[in-house]
């Protein structure tokens, strides 16, 4: 019996079109609760950007793909920063070869300097980007996630030869979120699962990018958008419709839970 359902933003509860939650999914997330499952979020986004959701409670938060997790409440229940060592290799690589990079620390996120990229990504998630800020200034704080504005050939090389303690995913082939190496939205599942008593045989998600794949595997049944890519579908359990074609009610609906 499903308990806790894990869901993605961007592209899965949110349009990329209207930057809402459809309707239909709204109310299919009232009535979920009215039923007594926990609702949770996983996100690559922090907790200051997650500007979208409007009044809609959920129990908890696994943000920043599972590097620092949250009660609904607000009261933090893990967090696990990227290792300094790893934080200044990335800041003296990128005195010899610069790229746009967020940093997010626990109570402030930042951005080294802002490119095309940048600005179309940001306009793309209708979220104000983040200030200006030197990464060795970012980095006095512990940092539990930077966005590398990067291509895949250069994340795949940054990852082999300068930042042995991270792993990187990425829903958008404009940047890739560098996060410590063994934290995902499976290992955030796992610890808030655990904080509530729950196992993964009771749990679904639902997910449209590549940061998702790892959530998707890992629950009881993981449910990939219409929207997602086929890379994403090729590691659900099923295939829904789009987050603009009612994809969330209708996977509910499809596995009796509505």
């Amino acid at each position: 019996m499903i308990k806790a359902i894990f869901f993605d933003i961007d592209g899965t509860l949110v349009s990329f079109q209207t930057h809402t939650v459809p309707t239909p999914t709204r109310e299919a997330l009232a009535q979920l609760r009215r039923q007594g499952v926990k609702l949770f979020i996983a996100t690559g986004r922090p907790l200051a950007q997650i500007n979208n959701l409007d009044d809609l409670v959920f129990d908890g938060y696994v943000t920043l793909n599972g590097a620092y997790c949250l009660q609904g409440d607000g009261t933090v229940i893990s967090r696990h920063p990227i290792p300094h060592s790893d934080v200044e290799a990335l800041i003296r690589y990128q005195r010899h070869d610069p790229f746009p990079c967020i940093c997010v620390s626990e109570h402030d996120i930042s951005i080294n300097f802002i490119d095309q990229h940048v600005e179309q990504l940001f306009q793309m998630v209708a979220v104000a980007i983040p200030p200006i800020k030197p990464l060795e200034e970012a980095a006095r704080n512990d940092i539990f996630q930077m966005s590398l504005y990067v291509s895949r050939k250069q994340e795949a090389r940054l990852i082999s030869q300068v930042l042995p303690e991270c792993s990187s995913s990425r829903w958008n082939p404009l940047f890739t979120d560098l996060n410590r190496k063994g934290i995902d939205k499976a290992k955030g599942i796992d610890l808030m699962l655990a904080h509530y008593g729950l196992t993964r045989a009771e749990s679904m998600a639902f997910g449209d990018g590549g940061n998702d794949i790892p959530m998707l595997r890992h629950v009881a049944i993981g449910i990939a958008l219409g929207n997602a890519t086929d890379e994403v579908k090729a590691h659900a359990d099923y295939v829904t419709d789009s987050v603009d074609e009612e994809g969330i009610p209708n996977a509910l609906r499809h596995f009796g839970l509505l």
